[in-house]
């Protein structure tokens, strides 16, 4: 008698139900990217390119306005950059191009102290771009840096990479190095860019934290920014004669001057739409890291065309060792 051979025991097939999906692979398994990560890191680079490009325009345009032609007053830019940023954003609103909620009794809360936080950047940030050279400028901005990560570590809860952290030391001290033999060193520059970077630095992560709660959005936040903060602006240059000055100056005529002075309110609005652009996608550490990255191009611009720089070999390791960190 043949043995039959041991025959395993196969459990039935599930009887799948009429019209029951098929089990798929997971989309982006095997090391694929899925649609949406791919339209994410395209966003987050689309921004982090789009506010650099800006950073560095308006940069180089305000250099030209404040010290080439001697505008006599930053505020007065500001107010000028304020007042284009609610133009524009309104206009495209009643157009319905974009959206953002109108104003009412809750925005103030909603967005506070985001508009303080705001002209405080704006204010100490072109008051230094008129009191220093730009290498010197933007060595010593990179100080956003460190602060922005300390504050990021301490409100947000993110702490960054050993890596990182190594580069930011590396940039800060390269940017002390450079001042320490500043030729053209200014007082009240110095005090300016420093409390710039303090703003640059409560810009960013509070502008996260307002992004995250979804309440106004990108545009209700740059919006209303400026909308809260015009006023008083305007008060303090009247109070303080620049209003008076500015309007006494005497290149208001000169095609040049007016090309370069709307150019400078207009790429405000486009700088402050792409900094909460890029914070959005990407974190308030890395908009302020890119922020320093364009300055390499604004280093060297200022080095070759600047006629404020003054080359000494100390100053020029110092910055060439906060570019390479």
């Amino acid at each position: 008698m043949v043995a039959r051979p041991a025959t395993r025991h196969r459990s039935p097939a599930r009887a799948e139900k009429p019209g029951a999906p098929r089990s798929r692979r997971r989309p982006g398994a095997g090391g694929s990217m899925t649609p949406h990560e791919d339209g994410s890191m395209f966003m987050r680079l689309l921004s982090a390119g789009l506010y650099a490009s800006s950073s560095f325009l308006i940069v180089v345009i305000n250099k030209h306005v404040l010290t080439e032609y001697h505008f006599p007053s930053f505020q007065v830019l500001g107010i000028g950059q304020m007042l284009a940023t609610i133009l524009i954003l309104g206009l495209l609103r009643c157009a319905g191009v974009i959206s953002f909620p109108k104003l009412d009794r809750s925005i103030p809360r909603k967005v506070w102290p985001l508009p303080a936080i705001y002209v405080g950047n704006l204010v100490f940030g072109l008051g230094s771009t008129k009191q220093l050279s730009l290498p010197m400028m933007t060595v010593l901005r990179r100080f956003s840096i460190l602060m922005t990560m300390a504050g990021e570590f301490f409100i947000l809860g993110k702490r960054p990479s050993l890596a990182v952290q190594l580069s930011v030391y590396g940039m800060v001290f390269g940017a002390i190095i450079a001042a320490s033999n500043d030729l053209s060193f200014d007082l009240y520059g110095y005090v300016f860019v420093l409390a710039n970077d303090v703003f640059t630095a409560a810009n960013g992560i509070v502008s996260k934290q307002k992004l995250e709660a979804r309440d106004l959005g990108k545009n209700g936040l740059t919006y209303y920014n400026s909308l809260f903060m015009i006023l008083p602006l305007t008060l303090v240059s009247l109070g303080g004669g620049d209003i008076q000055k500015a309007a006494a100056f005497q290149h208001w005529m000169e095609p040049g001057f007016l090309a370069l002075f709307f150019s400078s309110c207009v790429m405000g609005t486009a700088l402050m739409y792409t900094t909460v652009l890029c914070t959005h996608h990407n974190s308030a550490l890395t908009t302020t890291v890119i922020g320093c990255l364009k300055n390499v191009v604004v280093t060297y611009y200022g080095m070759m065309f600047g006629t404020d720089y003054i080359f000494s070999w100390p100053n020029f390791f110092g910055l060439n060792v906060s570019i390479a960190a």
